[in-house]
């Protein structure tokens, strides 16, 4: 493989003095997937096609490859007919052929969890193959059929999910916002008993609620990001650190102000995902909110380094700004942070719309060193659109789920996979 070098040497002196730190994180150990070398540029030829709207999430169970969105047709990697799939579908992530499962949703699919047998799917929907089920339902997942022993009863949306010690871990804009409930029956365990409350000040904030979140692989603390100001009675705005103990989880003493700090008024809520490391020493959370160059006390479109302590910080260990363009999406491997989003450049904190002093052409996906967040020379670049939404880990390589039809100069409409070499 060739040697990735780091782009925009410039910006290293730029980055060490603005976010002077040390590395603390080691090599992973026990970690379920782990990469040491970053995945080729050159996507697989076979992989399905989703025909309209994006993809949202995506989830491997076993042989099967699951892909949740807001799409109403697939195609087979080979451009046969057109299958209608309705929100949700199931493929061999080995061949590209789409599999039995079939199942309608009436609105957008967007969180996805197995325990290895069952799945669990969480949205915007309030039906599932004509079944009411509000936020959340749990399938077969090999035909798509509803379990009818589960049953969350919600009143609002779930926006992700995971497995997490025998729980299922949901957040969303429903009544608690962050709940552990039974796999087998959706009732609520009161594992998780955290009022969370507030919303940034705009009158464009949007409801209150957990949008995304990372279980590290231990089990052990809970990184979420999304629209609230207070968590458990502490003030938290934007992101937070949850403590998963043995009988109940509670707010970590992690917290930065900086996350207090208002971006472009059009984004208050501009925290938009979240992953650990394979050892889970750290984390990194992706952000939108528009462009304020060189301004260190702002973490507006950019990727960012946190480590998993318990205590407050106002500075990450490193930030990698796009000087004005959303990142959605973020994955982190021994080898590489991939980030995806609709950026045109990184390395970029001078810049707003241009690229300023050491940015570097990274279109729609990128992939970081985790040591101090520089941009590797790796790019194959992507349609920008809106942006990417999703980026998935397995043992083989990297799934890219987004709205656009080209990566790596190939056509593959909204789902691409980037093995390893």
């Amino acid at each position: 493989m060739k040697k990735l070098l780091l782009a925009g040497g410039a910006v290293v002196a730029a980055v060490a003095t603005t976010f002077a730190a040390v590395l603390t994180g080691g090599p992973a150990a026990g970690s379920p997937i782990v990469h040491t070398v970053v995945v080729s540029p050159n996507p697989s030829d076979l992989t399905p096609r989703v025909q309209d709207g994006a993809v949202y999430k995506m989830l491997q169970l076993g042989g099967i490859m699951f892909a949740g969105g807001q799409f109403s047709s697939v195609k087979p990697y080979n451009n046969s007919a057109t299958v209608a799939r309705n929100r949700l579908f199931g493929f061999n992530p080995v061949t590209g052929g789409l599999t039995g499962f079939k199942a309608t949703f009436n609105s957008e699919v967007w969180a996805l969890a197995t325990d290895g047998r069952s799945l669990w799917v969480g949205g915007y929907f309030t039906t599932v193959n004509g079944v009411a089920r509000t936020g959340v339902v749990k399938l077969d997942p090999y035909t798509g059929a509803v379990d009818q022993a589960f049953n969350a009863r919600l009143t609002g949306s779930v926006t992700d999910l995971a497995i997490v010690k025998g729980r299922l871990i949901m957040g969303g804009s429903f009544g608690k916002k962050l709940a552990a409930v039974n796999p087998a029956t959706g009732g609520d365990t009161g594992y998780i008993n955290l009022a969370i409350t507030g919303r940034p000040a705009s009158e464009v904030a949007g409801p209150t609620k957990i949008f995304r979140f990372a279980a590290n692989p231990a089990g052990t603390r809970l990184a979420v990001v999304g629209t609230f100001t207070a968590i458990g009675g502490q003030a938290r705005q934007r992101a937070a650190l949850i403590n998963l103990g043995t009988s109940s989880a509670t707010v970590s003493g992690w917290y930065s102000p900086l996350f207090d700090k208002t971006c472009n008024s059009a984004h208050p809520t501009w925290t938009r995902d979240v992953d650990f490391s394979p050892d889970g020493t750290f984390f990194v959370i992706v952000t939108t909110g528009g462009a304020f160059p060189n301004d260190r006390t702002r973490l507006c479109d950019s990727a960012s380094r946190w480590n998993a302590t318990d205590v407050r910080t106002t500075y990450p260990v490193w930030a990698n700004y796009t000087g004005g363009d959303t990142l959605l999406s973020v994955q982190v491997t021994r080898a590489a942070v991939y980030v995806q989003g609709h950026q045109r450049w990184m390395n970029n904190p001078g810049g707003a719309d241009f690229a300023g002093p050491g940015a570097v052409s990274r279109p729609g996906i990128a992939s970081l060193n985790p040591t101090h967040g520089l941009a590797y020379s790796w790019n194959p670049t992507k349609d920008r659109g809106i942006g990417g939404y999703d980026l998935l880990i397995t043992s083989a390589g990297l799934w890219v789920g987004s709205d656009t039809t080209r990566i790596g100069g190939e056509v593959h409409e909204r789902l691409a996979f980037l093995p390893l070499p």
